[in-house]
């Protein structure tokens, strides 16, 4: 399996190209609306099969390119069936299998910053959308989020696989591009090194942020797969 990771600045967002190199089909997690030419040009350049437009969740902080995409490239979008989303082509669920050529991904159900939050699995590697990010983890006060579910999530998860797994966040704020299991376990300061359920909680409900800005036009547009006229 091959990787691309790409950064669009605006919403500080990850999104990922990934490819099986035998056959060239690829699938691209959580793409960005204005990025969605960029992200063109190089599935074009190299040659792939886009198959799959992957969604980790219900995006609060941008809209996604999965409409605009699937029209150039007849891929597939997918996102979790708690989005009961009317525009995607596949409504997935926990322990699904999406297969691109010869690779499997596994589909994880990680609620807790929203009920749609999944992670998506290859060898040795996670995409932990913002379920898990690099010393922190997604915000769980709107959109259906649950302190006491994320933090089930990710020890009950995410903290299970093994220590080496390398964690490819939705998002980063400090130019961090990657960590791995075992460094969110030793170093994450909402919970690392053994951080109790309840302490969680506190740190979570503790938190006092600014309603994301996009939120009012991110969630409507993001349940149409980024094509509403708005």
């Amino acid at each position: 399996m091959q990787i691309r990771q790409f950064f669009d600045p605006q919403s500080s967002t990850y999104t990922y190209l990934l490819w099986d190199v035998k056959s060239g089909e690829a699938a691209l997690i959580d793409s960005v609306k204005e990025q969605v030419d960029r992200d063109s040009q190089i599935i074009r350049e190299l040659n792939l099969n886009l198959r799959y437009l992957l969604e980790t969740h219900i995006h609060a902080d941008h809209i996604t390119g999965a409409g605009e995409l699937r029209k150039r490239f007849n891929a597939r979008v997918m996102v979790h069936k708690n989005s009961g989303s009317q525009c995607a082509d596949q409504l997935l669920d926990d322990e699904d299998t999406i297969m691109l050529g010869s690779e499997k991904i596994k589909v994880l159900y990680t609620p807790g910053h929203t009920n749609t939050d999944i992670s998506y699995l290859i060898d040795g590697i996670v995409f932990t959308g913002d379920t898990l990010l690099i010393r922190g983890s997604g915000r769980t006060d709107f959109q259906s989020g649950n302190a006491g579910e994320a933090y089930d999530s990710i020890t009950g998860k995410l903290f299970t696989l093994p220590d080496s797994t390398v964690v490819y966040p939705g998002h980063d704020y400090e130019g961090r591009t990657m960590s791995t299991i075992w460094e969110e376990k030793k170093y994450n300061p909402r919970l690392g090194n053994g951080k109790s359920r309840e302490e969680y909680i506190n740190i979570m409900e503790g938190m006092d942020l600014p309603k994301p800005k996009m939120i009012e036009k991110a969630v409507p547009g993001n349940m149409e797969c980024g094509l509403s006229k708005d």
